[in-house]
Order: structure tokens, then C-alpha cells, then sequence
């Protein structure tokens, strides 16, 4: 047998981090790196957003998931309320959809050596 069919999964999940790289309002292009979505993460996010809003679902996605190039994270719960009141809702929305969309076509980011 030619191995275990969650282990073809596991081995094809590919969950590397992917730049994406979002134009701001003022025209400012930033960058930040996200690994795909896993199923506890969704879980989690959903189980953060204390509601069915789509908007608090995709807030927590984006706190949880947006990485800087070292993979640091971008952003902390506490930042919340500053990204909800302080940011443009404009970009708000450009940042979150940027961290729901496909990895397709994304240059990937290789936080490893190349040594593959």
C-alpha cells in the first residue's frame, strides 16, 4: 500500500507562509505574510468573534494570521479596537480580504533555508 490517505493530505497541505501585498488608501503598498487558513483557526477566529458577524470573523483572522517577514505577528488582540476606530475601514477591509483570499498566483515566502 502506497501509505496512509491522511498523510498525502498532510504532505499536500502546503501551509507556507505567502506575501500579499495590499495598496492602502494614501497609496502606500504594505506587505504581510499569511500561512492558508486551517480548520482550528477557523474554529478559533469564529469562537473569538463572539458573534455570526462576518466583519468580527475576519478581524480575528487577520490579528491571528497577519505575520510580519520574520513571521512575528503584525498585530495582538488589544489591537482591536485601535484597527476597528483608527484605521480607514477601507483598508481595514484590504487587509482582511487579503488574508481570506486564495494563495493562488502569491509569491511564496520561504522562512526556511533552501535546502529542499
Amino acid at each position: 500500500m502506497a501509505g496512509r490517505f491522511i498523510d498525502k493530505l498532510v504532505k499536500s497541505a502546503n501551509l507556507e507562509p505567502v506575501k500579499k501585498e495590499v495598496t492602502l488608501e494614501s497609496g502606500e503598498i504594505v506587505c504581510i505574510w499569511v500561512t492558508p487558513l486551517t480548520a482550528s483557526e477557523r474554529d478559533r477566529a469564529r469562537k473569538d468573534a463572539r458573534s455570526d458577524d462576518a466583519g468580527a470573523f475576519a478581524l480575528q483572522l487577520l490579528v491571528r494570521k497577519a505575520k510580519d517577514e520574520n513571521g512575528t505577528p503584525l498585530f495582538h488582540q488589544g489591537d482591536i479596537a485601535t484597527l476597528k476606530n483608527s484605521v480607514r475601514d477601507a483598508d481595514l477591509q484590504k487587509l482582511m480580504l487579503a488574508v481570506l483570499q486564495s494563495e493562488e498566483n502569491e509569491e511564496k515566502f520561504d522562512m526556511k533555508s533552501s535546502d529542499d
